[in-house]
């Protein structure tokens, strides 16, 4: 919206910072970043007062990392992403873009179905919100939704059907035809979501591993909608795509600011509300500037964390399947998923077998999870240069 004041930079110089995507993707992180903090306390009173609070399982499986101190803290905080983002967006993004508004309606869309599954969750007063296919289905819906409009879009048209593989300077396939380019949006999207949701199971670590993506995918974007760039870097230059960097930069802000009340110890909780949120937001940028395979370098705790439960599940299911009789819990590939729990259940215990105390190993995980996401970030722009 505030993009318009450049039209009026001929009677005030100073307004033509408006038009560039540099300055507006700063300022839109500024934006919800300063939202967020100044929103936050508030918010939080809110949910503590309707008494939207966490419900944590109680089964012997959990003893093991002690979280049961967590109980009651406000969940549902994702509701505060996502407005401070849609603000941001719809002050500093150009609002004739199409791709924004898809992201936009992808946050929402998504968020819309996590609110759904925190409330049941709340209603029910136990850990049991939507069944896993309700949410598949759901999600599968607004997959084939966003592949109408990125079909039909012009800007985008073109490159809807193709499957870009990092490193090579060319389309693998040029056509994957109709049904392929679904299954493949599917998996992309339901896949990213899905595992950013599985992520949130530790303070601050979805949320700090998503500011991670959020960054690099700006970066991305940026280049995607510079035709110079993107032609010398020889990456798909995609008209309007510099406005999904802003779009970043918004995410991003509002990612820190969250961040501010949900690091150790957290003061509120993104639920699914936030968690799904955010995945299916960065997973969409990545469909609209053809790094959908990025994903899996730059996301890859997202992809560790999905992978370990898929590996435990099939373990047990394999095993259960040959004897009849459930896997013992120290016969199986980890202690407890999704990943980031297996590795708080071994900090827990060398910090117990050294004499210290457990209650930092949370923390500790959280922080090196962290650094292996800023990392990734980082090989995940490297790939620009290795074509």
């Amino acid at each position: 919206m505030l993009y318009y004041l450049s039209l009026l930079s001929e009677h005030y110089s100073p307004l033509n910072l408006f038009r560039y995507v540099t300055f507006r993707a700063f300022m839109g992180a500024g934006t919800s970043f300063l939202l967020s903090l100044l929103l936050g306390r508030w918010m939080i009173g809110r949910l503590r007062a309707y008494k939207i609070g966490q419900m944590v399982r109680t089964d012997a499986e959990l003893a093991a990392i002690n979280h049961l101190g967590k109980k009651g803290t406000p969940t549902m905080g994702g509701l505060l992403i996502i407005f401070t983002t849609v603000l941001a967006a719809l002050l500093w993004c150009h609002s004739s873009n199409s791709q924004v508004w898809l992201v936009l309606a992808t946050m929402l869309f998504m968020g819309g179905v996590g609110f759904v599954d925190d409330w049941l969750k709340l209603k029910k007063r136990g850990s049991e919100g939507l069944r896993e296919w309700q949410k598949l289905a759901l999600q599968g819906v607004w997959v084939v939704i966003a592949f109408v409009v990125i079909e039909a879009v012009p800007a985008t048209h073109f490159y809807a059907r193709q499957l870009m593989v990092p490193f090579l300077k060319t389309p693998l396939f040029t056509d994957i035809t109709v049904p392929g380019a679904l299954l493949f949006m599917f998996l992309v999207l339901v896949g990213t979501t899905n595992a950013v949701n599985l992520t949130d199971g530790l303070d601050g670590l979805a949320v700090g591993c998503v500011n991670s993506v959020s960054a690099a995918y700006l970066a991305l974007a940026y280049v995607a909608g510079n035709i110079v760039m993107a032609t010398y870097l020889q990456v798909p230059a995609i008209a309007g795509a510099h406005e999904l960097a802003v779009f970043s930069g918004c995410l991003l802000g509002a990612g820190l600011g969250f961040l501010w009340w949900n690091a150790y110890p957290a003061k509120v909780f993104m639920g699914d509300t936030g968690s799904l949120a955010l995945g299916g937001t960065i997973a969409m940028i990545a469909i609209l500037i053809k790094q959908e395979l990025t994903l899996l370098i730059v996301g890859l705790v997202f992809v560790a964390e999905a992978g370990s439960v898929m590996i435990q599940r099939a373990a047990c299911r394999l095993y259960r399947w040959r004897t009849g009789t459930g896997l013992a819990q120290d016969r199986r590939p980890f202690r407890m998923t999704p990943l980031h729990h297996h590795f708080e259940i071994i900090s827990k215990e060398r910090a117990k077998a050294e004499g210290r105390s457990p209650d930092a190993a949370e923390n500790s995980v959280v922080i090196r999870f962290w650094i292996v996401s800023i990392v990734c970030a980082l090989l995940g722009l490297a790939t620009l240069k290795i074509r």
